[in-house]
C-alpha cells in the first residue's frame, strides 16, 4: 500500500550503535531527537507499537535537486562514495538482521501523526455496506 503525502525518513540507533528501526513521518512533523522518546507504530497493525529513545538519529533522505531557484543544487556523490556509504550502513545493522537463514525482519514504522492520517484516509475511502 502506498502512503500518500510528502514524508521524511529517519533511522533510529540504540545504545550499542546498531540501527533499531526506520521511521517515516510527515514532512511538516518535528523530526525525532536524540534522547527523546518517540512512539513508533506499525503502519497497518494497531496493536504493534513501541516507544523508542534513540541515542542517535540519522535523516535518510537528502534532496540533491530541490526544484527551485532559491536553493543551490548539491553535487551527487561519486559511485565509490555511494558504495562506501552502503557498506557502512550494512555494518551498523545487527547480525540477526543480516544472517542468511531466518533473518530477523528489520522494522519500518510510522509516526503517530502519520498513522492517524493513513487510517483517516482509509476509513473515509472504505465503502460502507448496507444491510
Amino acid at each position: 500500500v502506498s502512503i500518500p503525502c510528502k514524508k521524511r525518513s529517519f533511522r533510529l540507533y540504540g545504545k550499542e550503535g546498531y540501527a533499531l528501526v526506520d521511521i517515516m513521518s510527515g514532512e511538516n512533523e518535528t523530526p525525532p531527537k536524540e534522547g527523546q522518546r518517540i512512539l513508533c507504530r506499525h503502519p497497518f497493525n494497531e496493536s504493534k507499537r513501541a516507544y523508542v529513545v534513540p541515542q542517535r538519529v540519522e535523516d535518510l533522505m537528502k534532496c540533491y535537486w530541490p526544484g527551485s531557484a532559491d536553493k543551490a543544487r548539491e553535487e551527487l556523490p561519486t559511485l565509490e562514495q555511494i558504495r562506501e556509504h552502503c557498506m557502512k550502513q550494512l555494518e551498523q545493522m545487527r547480525t540477526d538482521h543480516m544472517r542468511r537463514l531466518n533473518p530477523t525482519p528489520y522494522k519500518v514504522s510510522v509516526s503517530a501523526k502519520l498513522y492517524e492520517f493513513i487510517h483517516f484516509l482509509w476509513l473515509n475511502e472504505a465503502p460502507v455496506g448496507e444491510l
